[in-house]
């Protein structure tokens, strides 16, 4: 039995592939967010707020990328999920720093997550899409969601 376990994380390098990349989909989109990479524990380790990237979209990014690490889901499977329950619907919204609408995608290596991407700007589709395209820095074309 072991007691340890090995546990891959996204670096300080990785974070900044994923922003550079992301901040790339988004220009091509033409809007403007913040982007935050955390490591394999929800903990920030790259953020960037493009010029004029609304101010509320600088927690709301790093909110989304947390959700992802914290539950292993991207944030766009959430709400899907959870729609025809109203008592679940209702309650874990309350849930602190959990967001349930598109933006927040894991970085799986190897199927396990080591980090995650979150997006907040666009619209959630677009958030979603400039959130895989960070993603996809590390893990290529696995990202799309």
């Amino acid at each position: 039995m072991s007691y340890v376990t090995s546990i891959g994380t996204v670096t300080a390098d990785g974070a900044s592939a994923c922003i550079d990349a992301a901040i790339a989909a988004a220009e091509a989109m033409g809007v403007c967010v913040c982007i935050s990479v955390v490591d394999h524990a929800g903990q920030l380790v790259g953020f960037h707020r493009m010029d004029g990237a609304p101010v509320l979209s600088i927690r709301l990014s790093q909110d989304k990328a947390y959700t992802v690490t914290a539950f292993g889901l991207a944030t766009s499977e959430w709400y899907p999920m959870i729609a025809d329950d109203p008592a679940l619907l209702h309650g874990i919204v309350k849930a602190d720093r959990l967001m349930i609408f598109g933006g927040g995608v894991p970085v799986r290596v190897d199927g396990q997550i080591v980090g995650a991407v979150g997006v907040s700007g666009g619209s959630s589709d677009q958030d979603a899409e400039v959130a895989a395209a960070g993603a996809g820095a590390i893990v290529g074309d696995e990202a799309k969601f």
